[in-house]
């Protein structure tokens, strides 16, 4: 299956999201709507949205309801992406100037601000007590993970579980109350709704895992972003933690010192020792491994062209290059 088709089973209900999500960025200030229709219009995977979509659709539900739960999570996700930047001081997200890059920091976290309580706002429309409670808490979890990576920046202590915590947080929460949501919207069944919950788990950690490797292994021209951004910021994910554990004492005492001053002074050095540790071959075995649980998850779903798309979309999110 190519990566368009993942989209292409669903193309009605994702141009219904997009009308949404365009009808529901209104508002009597226009520097909120400005902001916000700038960052939307970014582009991007959708991967949450989308999500939300396959996972309904693969268990026979489809209309209204489902498309403002994609909508719902789609604007969660861009209030956290306002946040995020002003958080890492970025200038660059997806190819393009960040929000507050163009506009300050203080209009782009109130703008996210908005965007988070529009969020809640749709999901209150929804009537379901379960998807509240799955995306509340999802929401909190995600903050705890952002702050918990932040009280690690140049921390080069920082072990493979306190990493793991961190993206279980910050990334692969979302994806699995995209998933879960869909599925307690749906009528799944227990069984159902908590392989869904775990199949979102395993695929965000998947994502996150290869986001971090591209950090190593990208480009800026595909990734949309600076290579070394994380590694400038002192986070020290898992590349460099497998670096100062299994490479050699050099590689490790280098990156130390790289994660503890934060910048890309050395970065070619860094690069080097970092693949030759291993440890960009390990991240993306990591990666993979955790696919193979979330497609092993989707065996609870009846067979379908939408369950055939959350294989394939979890195969290209392994695969990617950006």
């Amino acid at each position: 299956m190519q990566p368009q088709v993942f989209y292409r089973v669903v193309a009605d209900d994702f141009t219904a999201v997009d009308e949404i999500i365009r009808r529901r960025l209104t508002s009597r200030v226009p520097l909120v709507a400005k902001i916000g229709d700038y960052i939307v219009s970014a582009g991007g995977k959708r991967l949450r949205p989308l999500l939300v979509l396959l996972a309904g659709n693969a268990l026979g539900q489809r209309g209204e309801r489902l498309n403002l739960l994609a909508a719902t999570i789609e604007f969660l996700h861009t209030s956290t992406l306002l946040h995020d930047d002003v958080v890492d001081k970025s200038s660059l997200r997806r190819g393009r100037s960040t929000a507050n890059a163009l506009w300050g920091n203080a209009p782009s976290v109130l703008v996210g601000d908005f965007l988070y309580a529009r969020s809640f706002e749709m999901m209150v429309e929804l009537g379901s007590l379960p998807v509240m409670q799955v995306i509340s808490q999802a929401t909190r979890v995600i903050a705890e993970g952002e702050v918990l990576q932040l009280s690690k920046v140049r921390d080069a202590s920082t072990t493979e579980e306190i990493y793991m915590e961190v993206i279980r947080g910050k990334t692969a929460m979302l994806f699995e109350a995209s998933t879960h949501s869909a599925a307690l919207l749906s009528g799944a069944s227990a069984a159902q709704a908590e392989a869904l919950r775990t199949y979102g788990d395993a695929l965000g950690i998947a994502f996150q895992l290869v986001d971090d490797l591209l950090d190593y292994r990208g480009d800026a021209a595909t990734l949309g972003k600076n290579v070394g951004d994380d590694l400038a910021e002192g986070k020290p994910t898992l590349p460099l933690i497998y670096a100062m554990r299994e490479g050699t004492p050099e590689q490790a005492a280098l990156v130390r010192k790289a994660i503890q001053q934060g910048g890309i002074e050395d970065l070619e050095g860094i690069l080097a020792a970092v693949e030759a540790s291993g440890a960009l071959d390990y991240t993306a075995q990591l990666a993979r491994d955790y696919a193979a649980r979330a497609i092993a998850c989707l065996e609870a779903l009846p067979p379908s062209e939408y369950r055939e798309a959350l294989v394939a979309l979890t195969e290209f999110a392994v695969a990617r290059t950006h």
